[in-house]
């Protein structure tokens, strides 16, 4: 099988979030690449150093549709990211297996871990999500997932319906049941990560009577959530803020990731109209915002 890959040129700031496009674009693994051949020296503990100009690099399936792939980048990078795109074919290689072989156990607060299936539970006693990385974003390795999943560790969902707007692999969904939640929507723009979600969900011992997956435009609930996940871009979540609003109860709670820390202040203005209460979870340079519903 050949793979196509997708290459985008940034400057260091903005080499996180063409990561994180790329990823939202169906990218089965992004890595970052010098683009100009200088070396980077020993970091200090905790950081992680990049280039002053980085290649960030997309690895898709053979039969991808390139061209929608670059409208979604211009939608939501702009047309400077497209001037210096490259694509390319690769040989036939298993990249997917050779990634999940370096993807080990994670953990997230107290009790939450993520555990890829070629290796056994380390913790039995934890709640435990079995997980694999594969073709949708989300297996816990970025700090915006990490964002997520250590809020609902510290949050239980019990017994709470709740959106996961933008599900990926399904990974916060799945999270918020095993800690609790009585139904999850699993919504997301991308059919691939909503098969993904089901999978990801069948292999955790749940289905349709826990968990729906559905397109946005396909979007219907038969009631007002009491919580809504989102792990996205800032742009779609200031664009969704309206249907944000009108999907959440009255006491209910919004929570916002995928947020570079200098987008915080305009998420939270976007959305003090209707909510209060908001706090503001930093790691990595990434930023979580969590609010109360207000209005009813």
């Amino acid at each position: 099988m050949a793979w196509v890959q997708i290459s985008l040129y940034a400057r260091e700031e903005d080499a996180e979030t063409y990561s994180d496009c790329l990823t939202a674009s169906g990218a089965v693994a992004v890595t970052f690449e010098d683009a100009e051949d200088k070396p980077l020296f020993e970091p200090l503990p905790g950081t992680t150093p990049l280039w002053h100009k980085t290649r960030v690099i997309g690895l898709y399936d053979a039969d991808v549709n390139v061209s929608s792939i670059k409208k979604f980048i211009k939608k939501q990078l702009g047309n400077e990211a497209l001037q210096q795109l490259e694509v390319n074919t690769l040989a036939e290689k298993n990249w997917t297996r050779a990634w999940m072989d370096q993807f080990q156990p994670m953990r997230f607060g107290q009790k939450l871990m993520i555990c890829p299936t070629h290796i056994p539970i380390p913790d039995p006693n934890a709640i435990n999500i079995i997980l694999d990385p594969g073709m949708a974003f989300g297996t816990g390795t970025h700090p915006t997932t990490r964002l997520c999943l250590e809020w609902l560790d510290q949050h239980p969902p019990e017994n709470l319906v709740v959106i996961d707007y933008g599900c990926g692999s399904g990974i916060l969904g799945i999270a918020a049941l095993k800690l609790g939640a009585s139904f999850i929507y699993a919504i997301d723009h991308d059919p691939q990560a909503l098969e993904s979600t089901k999978s990801n969900a069948k292999q955790n011992g749940y289905d349709e009577l826990k968990i729906k997956t559905v397109l946005p435009n396909e979007f219907q609930p038969a009631e007002k959530v009491d919580l809504i996940l989102a792990n996205i871009l800032a742009n779609p979540l200031l664009e969704l803020a309206p249907l944000f609003t009108e999907l959440l109860r009255a006491g209910g709670t919004l929570v916002l990731s995928g947020i570079l820390e200098n987008q915080t202040n305009s998420i939270i203005e976007r959305y003090q109209d209707a909510f209060s209460e908001f706090n503001v979870v930093k790691i990595d340079g990434w930023s979580l915002i969590y609010a109360i519903k207000t209005m009813s």
